[in-house]
């Protein structure tokens, strides 16, 4: 980063310019529960190495983090299984919707990667096999590494998802087909959805990340949560299939590792510098936000802290 501009001016003075601009995205309308959020909310936060913060704007307000979570399952599952875990998905980009099912068929049941849905199934199911009290466990996990006890699920959103979750059922029973799912698809399909419910803020996506800007260790209590290797797997992952079939778009623009869901939240991480979170609930047609995706253009223009 330029260490002769003001980052939490640069923040400042960008969220007013596009927080006044046209939004030109819409709200994921195919979970109705997320319909309802106020589309004029608009969060940023930035944590960095040295242990500053800065926010603006609706960053303290939680809001669904939808497939920002499958960061999470998967460095949790990564631990669990270590390199035995990319037997079973793969670390390609799809170039293909998040919820296709054509690679499924063409590729024995074996997700291209873990963020797009099918991977996410994936993990869950690995997940359920290897945690006494999956959904208690992981809700730990989150709040230990981001040291917020009052993380947690949201029903409605989990319901929600649940309802209209046709589509994800048919790729959890065509994994399932090949032998790449144990469990029942049902009770993978609920705790996939209890995943994607969780609630954070921009606040606390952006502490919680900046583990993977500092080598795999937390910041306060230097607690190891990935090895260097792992850490640098984790973001490279991040790098190319962070944002669907937009991610070499995300990366052309932006230069950051990143994951976004269609909450609207955004999360993006510089190596050995920061981690900083937004959130606007409009996505455009890719599924990421519309506005959050302008802001960090912006942002590592300005500051000249893309890893490229």
């Amino acid at each position: 980063m330029n260490t002769n501009v003001d980052v939490n001016e640069i923040v400042q003075n960008l969220y007013e310019q596009i927080k006044n601009s046209e939004d030109k995205g819409s709200l994921a309308s195919y979970i109705p529960e997320l319909e309802n959020v106020d589309s004029a909310l608009f969060g940023v936060h930035i944590s960095t190495i040295d242990n500053s913060n800065f926010g603006v704007g609706n960053c303290y307000d939680k809001f669904s983090i939808q497939s920002i979570v499958k960061v999470l399952s998967l460095i949790m599952a990564y631990d669990l299984l270590g390199e035995e875990l990319w037997t079973r998905v793969k670390v390609e980009p799809s170039g293909t919707p998040f919820n296709s099912l054509i690679q499924l068929e063409v590729e024995n049941g074996i997700p291209r990667n873990p963020f797009i849905n099918a991977g996410a199934l994936v993990i869950a199911d690995v997940l359920l096999s290897n945690l006494k009290n999956p959904k208690e466990d992981f809700l730990n996990f989150v709040r230990n590494l981001s040291d917020s006890k009052d993380i947690t699920y949201s029903s409605k959103i989990a319901s929600s998802e649940k309802e209209f979750g046709y589509r994800n059922a048919a790729l959890c029973n065509l994994i399932k087909s090949f032998g790449n799912i144990e469990n029942e698809p049902s009770d993978v399909l609920d705790f996939y959805y209890d995943l994607c419910s969780l609630e954070m803020s921009c606040e606390e996506l952006s502490n919680l990340f900046l583990f993977l800007a500092n080598d795999g260790f937390t910041l306060t209590e230097r607690k190891q949560i990935l090895t260097r290797s792992q850490t640098k797997r984790i973001n490279a992952l991040m790098q190319t299939c962070g944002f669907y079939d937009e991610s070499g778009d995300f990366a052309f623009k932006v230069g950051l590792p990143g994951k976004s869901g269609v909450g609207g939240g955004i999360v993006a991480v510089h190596p050995k510098q920061y981690a900083i979170a937004v959130w606007s609930s409009k996505l455009n047609a890719k599924g990421n936000s519309y506005k959050g995706m302008r802001f960090l253009e912006e942002f590592t223009t300005k500051t000249e802290s893309s890893i490229f």
